[in-house]
This record gives structure tokens, C-alpha cells and sequence, in this order.
């Protein structure tokens, strides 16, 4: 017969308590793995759990993907029957920067020439509401024209290839979209 001492199953009682928590954890990350699955606009990681791990399985739990510059929705051109370009071969990305010193937030914008056969798009206009900047933007390279209706490069051509930058300064950003462009 074996006798227990009181330090030897106290001992036991708190690895039993050990096992029992860490068998919860795992049985909660699974229920919130699989009540969070991969939504639209996200991306799933897995993460190995120690416990599912054991067993042969892993939890997978869903992150929201992050991005640093935001880009419009893209529509392709119909090259089939012989579109030169489209809006669609304007890129724009945008993404915050350090504020000012007054603390107004600072975002850059990148305006972005892709077409593949190789043309240059002049009278790129941006729907771009009441755009406004603390800070100045040189006219030549982004200007509202009026409510929705922003000027890129003064409306000269954008060869293929190169970039437009600028940076503005308000309080929130603006969401920027190619609504027209002329094809050279």
C-alpha cells in the first residue's frame, strides 16, 4: 500500500489544475477558431496551439490583413478590341505619415502610371470630394478643380512608368479614384 504525503498531492492536485487549464485554453481557441474563419478582406493565420498540438491538429484564427497603402479597385481594360489604356492603369496608393508639428495627420499619396503597352495618360482627374490640405500642394502636381474633380500633373501626360507623389495634411484621409483619363 502507498502512502501519500500532503506536499506530494498537493503536488498532483495543482499538475491535475495545470493539465485541466491548459486543456481549456485549447478547447476555447479552437470554438473561437471556428466561429472567426476567414472573412472577405482577411487573411488567416495559423497559430499551433500546445495542446491541439499534442493531438495532431492546429487552430487557425483569422486576422485582418494590413495594409499600408490603400489602392482603388481595379477595373481591366478591354486590350481585345484594341483599348489603348484605361483608368485602370492608374495606380493610386496612399498611407499616413508623420503628422505635422501642430499634430494634424500627414498622408502620402502616390499616383502611379502601369499600362503594359506602354502609353502615356494625360487628363488623369481623381474623384476626390472636398479635398483639402493644411498643408501646400503644388498646383502643377494635384489641384481640385471643383467638388469631386481633382487635376493630377496639371493635365499633362504621365509617362509610362513614372510616379507622382505628394503629401497632404488633415485630420482624416481622402479616399482618391481615377474617374477619367485620356489615352496618348
Amino acid at each position: 500500500m502507498r502512502t501519500t504525503t500532503p506536499s506530494s498531492s498537493s503536488f498532483r492536485r495543482r499538475r491535475i489544475a495545470l493539465v485541466a487549464a491548459t486543456i481549456a485554453l485549447g478547447i476555447l481557441l479552437l470554438m473561437i477558431a471556428s466561429h472567426t474563419g476567414p472573412r472577405s478582406g482577411q487573411r488567416s493565420v495559423q497559430i499551433l496551439n500546445p495542446v491541439a498540438s499534442s493531438v495532431g491538429t492546429n487552430a487557425t484564427l483569422s486576422l485582418p490583413h494590413r495594409k499600408l497603402l490603400k489602392r482603388a479597385a481595379e477595373v481591366e481594360p478591354n486590350r481585345i478590341w484594341g483599348d489603348k489604356c484605361s483608368k485602370s492603369d492608374i495606380v493610386i496608393n496612399q498611407g499616413p505619415t508623420p503628422p505635422l508639428p501642430s499634430g494634424i495627420p500627414t498622408y502620402t499619396v502616390e499616383i502611379m502610371n502601369v499600362c503594359i503597352s506602354g502609353c502615356d495618360i494625360a487628363g488623369i482627374h481623381l474623384s476626390c470630394g472636398w479635398f483639402s490640405s493644411a498643408r501646400l500642394i503644388n498646383p502643377r502636381i494635384f489641384k481640385r478643380l471643383r467638388y469631386n474633380d481633382c487635376l493630377v500633373n496639371d493635365g499633362k501626360p504621365l509617362v509610362n512608368g513614372n510616379t507622382i507623389s505628394f503629401q497632404y495634411a488633415n485630420t482624416f484621409h481622402y479616399p482618391l479614384s481615377v474617374s477619367s483619363v485620356v489615352c496618348r
